[in-house]
């Protein structure tokens, strides 16, 4: 047999059993933060307390045709807004749960946090929710919309489209220390294992979630460590592509500079995140180390033959990302007028 042929045979099998593993059960791993729960998508009853697919029917019908006609206006005006409103609701969500919090700005907010500096796009939010307001005022959360937003943006850069249940509050709590905890893109994988399990988040999930790298770029800052002086070697990664090394170097001289994530198809949703990490060509330490260990270098090989089975599967584990609900945030928050600003009452 072909030997690309048997790879590609063994790695389909492998991640078509961990599918199977993963959707027959939820995780039953003791959270890190007792606060935060995440409902099993095979339990659609867990998300009746707090989250509903109907819940705008009536009080907004036209909520996400109003969201999508805006991203579409601003993503045709500047593509990078796509990748960027996914991030920006990924570190949402990882840190208080997806309760708008990287959204307030205030001194000392999350938003303020140097791991938040390159976010961008709370323009976007800002703008949609105005024109929400006007027509459905005091209805929609920021929560909501932020959630919403980053799935257009993933539609409208060729990915996939997933059904969103609605109802999350806007918390009132926002902190810069708080924010320190998103990854930084040098972590080892157990450290990114152990920190999307206490998410609620599995194996699966962090492989998948990973290939939104390949839309978007990065600062040059994250990646100069590989460049120049890896674990204080003052020597390049050695597992860097030679060709892929000198292209880096030469475009990240400072580390101000912006790189792309994917540097083969850097504007399009697809599986060639996956093709690069098997060519050493994986641009961030946590990409390129996801096909160097045993617990993730099956799924991240089986994702790279199947692109209809990533894009659903991203799917899948961004309703259980956009799904993390800090218990304080729903019982205590409120719907925000202004995404920036608490409500005055």
């Amino acid at each position: 047999m072909n030997h690309n042929l048997y790879t590609m045979n063994v790695s389909s099998f492998i991640i078509t059993i961990l599918l199977i593993l993963f959707s027959v059960s939820c995780l039953a791993d003791d959270y890190s933060s007792t606060s935060l729960k995440v409902p099993c998508l095979s339990d659609l009853s867990a998300l009746e307390d707090d989250l509903s697919y109907s819940l705008y029917h009536e009080s907004c019908p036209d909520l996400e045709g109003i969201i999508y006609r805006k991203v579409k206006e601003w993503v045709a005006k500047d593509p990078t807004l796509a990748p960027s409103l996914l991030r920006l609701h990924y570190h949402d969500c990882v840190v208080r749960g997806c309760d708008a919090s990287i959204l307030l700005d205030h001194e000392g907010s999350e938003k303020t946090s140097n791991m938040s500096k390159s976010l961008r796009g709370f323009e976007v939010i800002d703008d949609i929710k105005a024109e929400i307001e006007k027509k459905c005022p005091k209805t929609v959360s920021c929560a909501d919309i932020l959630t919403t937003v980053a799935r257009d943006a993933t539609v409208l850069a060729s990915g996939p489209y997933w059904t969103i249940p609605y109802g999350r509050k806007d918390g009132r709590v926002s902190l810069a220390k708080e924010a320190m905890i998103v990854p930084k893109g040098s972590e080892s994988v157990t450290s990114l294992i152990e920190f999307f399990q206490s998410k609620g988040l599995n194996v699966l999930d962090l492989v998948v979630l990973s290939g939104a790298h390949t839309i978007g770029k990065t600062t040059c800052e994250s990646v100069q460590h590989r460049l120049y002086d890896y674990k204080g070697t003052k020597k390049p990664d050695p597992s860097l592509d030679p060709k892929y090394l000198n292209y880096l170097r030469r475009k990240c001289r400072w580390a101000s500079e912006n790189v792309n994530l994917d540097g083969e198809t850097p504007n399009t949703f697809d599986t060639q995140y996956y093709q690069n990490l098997k060519k050493n060509m994986g641009l961030l330490s946590t990409d390129q180390l996801l096909y160097h260990d045993s617990r993730t270098k099956p799924v991240a090989n089986g994702l790279s033959f199947e692109p209809s089975l990533f894009k659903n599967q991203f799917g899948v584990s961004m309703v259980k990302l956009s799904s993390i609900l800090d218990l304080t945030s729903q019982d205590d928050g409120e719907i925000r007028v202004d995404c920036k600003y608490v409500n005055k009452y």
